[in-house]
């Protein structure tokens, strides 16, 4: 499915949701749930730090297209970005947090699972940039 999508959208890369490969196995179940998550029409939104999504390459942009990889590497879908916005951590609304459809939807949820997800990646702040970006579901593996 993977190399179908790679020739059906040449621009796309192969991408996972979650973080730090030296956490091997939480990582993989992180990256099924939340690609289970994209699938089910759950998580329409995502964010990384300003400087992580610096480093990206190639760089998400309006338009952009991604294959989601679930946590063995298997594609699970194509998605687009159809928007980027920036915005600091303690600025986050409750309708962007419930877009990334993670545990109950609320905007407490998302600020604390985040803010341990930002710690890990050493970067943490209430005033830190985030790129929050919002996508459409185009394919879903079969």
């Amino acid at each position: 499915m993977k190399l179908y999508w790679q020739e059906k959208y040449p621009r796309a890369f192969c991408w996972s949701f979650g973080d730090s490969p030296a956490l091997a196995d939480e990582l993989a179940a992180l990256a099924d749930e939340l690609a289970a998550l994209v699938v089910a029409g759950k998580k329409r939104g995502t964010c990384s730090s300003l400087v992580s999504y610096q480093k990206e390459q190639p760089p998400v942009t309006p338009g952009a297209y991604r294959i989601v990889l679930n946590g063995t590497g298997d594609a699970v879908c194509v998605i687009r970005t159809h928007a980027l916005r920036l915005i600091r951590f303690n600025e986050m609304s409750a309708d962007l947090a419930a877009l990334e459809g993670e545990g109950d939807l609320s905007l407490a949820y998302w600020q604390a699972a985040h803010r341990a997800f930002f710690e890990r990646e050493g970067n943490w702040s209430p005033e830190m940039e985030l790129v929050y970006e919002e996508f459409t579901v185009l394919e879903i593996a079969p």
